[in-house]
């Protein structure tokens, strides 16, 4: 009889309290294919950690692509708001409806990038600090009493059928996690690459469901901190969501392969490809960010000689998408008179577009939200 390699859940109806524990076994990734394809997932994410780290204004990472990513991972959740709203919202600080939980999300993978900064590693701290910045809760782990089951979405025939029930218990919760720990952190024992560990880590987090609701956002940012926590990159930046969001379908299916089939091998194949693919598009927003800065500061200082500061005007106009005459202001780098009448300049350069919304100025940078938007 040949060996089992991963138990799989019995019963889809019924609580997994057994999911095995980490590490799976070595013959579930330790093949030509998956090796193939870890090498040119790491390749992509070495060459978008060269680029990152050589642009001088790291704001322009910060503020624009993991709004993008925050976007995305909300996205997946049936959460969406629009490019505009989003931006509005996060130029003003005042963000309503959906725009509002996006913006959660962002803050959650900054307060948990920053709380890691702080930390040797990761605990079960980290996670329900994530958490709770999504959700604006005070909740932690699940309760006993609690009845979750993750049921098939849509309108078709399944549509509301069980595909999964995560374990139950509170301890059998905090037991699980603390094992998802001590594999993350322990690169001694557990010797598997780190992006490989980081693809393990989130069908383990997922399948073990621990928090009543913001999991799946929970375990996407966890992805982005595990590579940087790890050191294959300086910052957050990461749009991994976007490919989730392009291949949704595929991604539920991969999860349920592996719960329900031990079909690791699809899994992790899926997961090496969205850091591959997203590295390159992240690696090319990049590029094209910094060349569209590039030239319109040369156009700026070749048909606007008399403005002053110009520099320091096109680092801010690249932080986000929308300026509004209070940034410079506060960035102390005009006045007020003199930032309105330099941003009207910018408008005349075709440079900014002016938008008036729900009576407030914006000045929109066309450039850098057609290169979000694509």
């Amino acid at each position: 009889m040949p060996e089992i390699l991963y138990q799989i859940n019995p019963n889809r109806n019924v609580p997994w309290n057994d999911i095995p524990l980490l590490p799976i076994h070595e013959d579930l990734y330790r093949t030509a294919d998956i090796y193939e394809k870890l090498g040119e997932a790491k390749a992509a994410i070495a060459r978008l950690q060269g680029r990152s780290v050589v642009i001088p204004n790291q704001g322009l990472l910060i503020n624009t692509i993991s709004l993008q990513e925050a976007k995305a991972s909300s996205a997946i959740e049936n959460i969406f708001t629009t490019d505009d709203e989003l931006y509005r919202a996060y130029s003003d600080d005042d963000a309503q409806g959906t725009s509002k939980e996006v913006l959660r999300a962002r803050e959650a993978l900054w307060a948990g990038y920053h709380y890691l900064q702080e930390q040797p590693a990761f605990n079960e701290r980290y996670f329900v600090q994530v958490f709770q910045e999504i959700q604006q809760t005070t909740d932690e782990i699940r309760p006993d009493f609690t009845n979750t089951t993750i049921k098939q979405g849509g309108d078709g025939p399944n549509a509301g059928q069980v595909i999964y029930t995560p374990p139950r218990g509170t301890e059998i919760l905090h037991a699980k996690l603390a094992n998802l720990i001590e594999f993350v952190n322990n690169d001694e024992v557990y010797k598997i690459d780190h992006v490989l560990k980081m693809a393990i880590a989130h069908f383990q987090f997922e399948a073990i469901h621990p928090f009543r609701d913001g999991n799946g956002r929970t375990g996407r940012i966890f992805n982005i901190h595990y590579l940087t926590k790890k050191g294959l990159l300086d910052l957050p930046i990461l749009f991994l969501s976007r490919y989730i969001m392009d291949n949704k379908d595929d991604y539920y299916s991969g999860l349920m392969g592996v719960s329900q089939r031990g079909d690791w091998k699809t899994w992790l194949l899926y997961m090496l490809r969205a850091v591959e693919v997203t590295s390159n598009i992240t690696y090319r927003k990049i590029n094209d960010i910094v060349e569209a800065k590039e030239n319109i500061l040369a156009h700026i200082k070749k048909e606007a000689k008399k403005l002053r500061k110009p520099d320091e005007l096109v680092d801010m106009i690249f932080t986000q998408p929308f300026t509004k005459v209070k940034h410079l202001q506060e960035a102390k780098i005009y006045s007020e008179v003199t930032a309105r009448e330099y941003l009207n300049q910018l408008c005349e350069l075709r440079v900014l577009e002016k938008k008036l919304i729900e009576g407030h100025h914006y000045y929109l940078n066309i450039e850098l939200h057609r290169i979000l938007s694509e």
